[in-house]
């Protein structure tokens, strides 16, 4: 990607948006947002507990707890299973490895109708969620080396699901936007931004944290 694709990038998609399980703004705020690989470390999770979080399928969501800290949440991987990603990963990855691959990342929708689709998922629609507004621009030059881009929506084999590997993600400079471009609509050129393991300083990025159900903004948490 060069300058000038980036450039039309943060113009066509100034804010990224994540959804955030319900009461974990004040812990972000606190100690930023976290990978699950970030969070099990954060709160010792090791053995085999940790082993079937962070290399196998969720098929729903994990509550962790240390002394001192606030319980969290580690969302479910409903969209994806064993039998879809046997299908779509080369011979040397095993489900477990793309699992971990996935774990090791903090994911950012580059739309608000990525981020709907989401919400409105039949596993999500009745809940609320936390959902944070962060601002590209800034969240790109405060991480840039510690970025990558995906085409689609990696943590999921419904639909029809897209062959992957490890070269899913792509370093800004090497992602084949131009490739992208000649195939699909502004905003839709890259699907996901995500950043290596943590980022610390997220609240410094946020514009806006709401409170949804569905796609209905429910309050106002937070606004710069």
């Amino acid at each position: 990607m060069t300058n000038e694709e980036l450039e039309e990038v943060l113009s066509d998609c100034p804010t990224l948006y994540h959804m955030a399980q319900r009461g974990s703004w004040p812990a972000i705020r606190e100690r930023g947002l976290l990978s699950t690989t970030a969070l099990l470390d954060l709160y010792g999770v090791e053995g085999t507990e940790r082993e079937k979080i962070e290399f196998r399928h969720r098929p729903s969501s994990v509550a962790v707890s240390a002394p001192g800290l606030p319980d969290a949440v580690i969302r479910d991987q409903i969209p994806m299973s064993d039998k879809a990603l046997k299908k779509v990963l080369p011979a040397r990855l095993k489900p477990s490895d793309w699992y971990s691959i996935l774990n090791s990342r903090v994911f950012f929708w580059l739309t608000q109708d990525r981020l709907h689709r989401l919400l409105q998922a039949g596993a999500y629609r009745d809940n609320e969620h936390d959902v944070l507004e962060i601002d590209t621009r800034s969240l790109l030059d405060a991480h840039r080396d510690r970025i990558c881009l995906c085409p689609y929506n990696s943590g999921s084999t419904v639909m029809n699901p897209v062959a992957r590997d490890e070269s899913t993600f792509s370093r800004i400079k090497n992602y084949p936007y131009s490739e992208w471009r000649r195939k699909r609509k502004r905003g839709e050129r890259i699907v996901e931004l995500t950043v290596d393991y943590s980022v610390p300083d997220l609240s410094d990025h946020v514009r806006r944290v709401l409170v949804k159900r569905n796609t209905d903004v429910v309050e106002v948490l937070f606004e710069k």
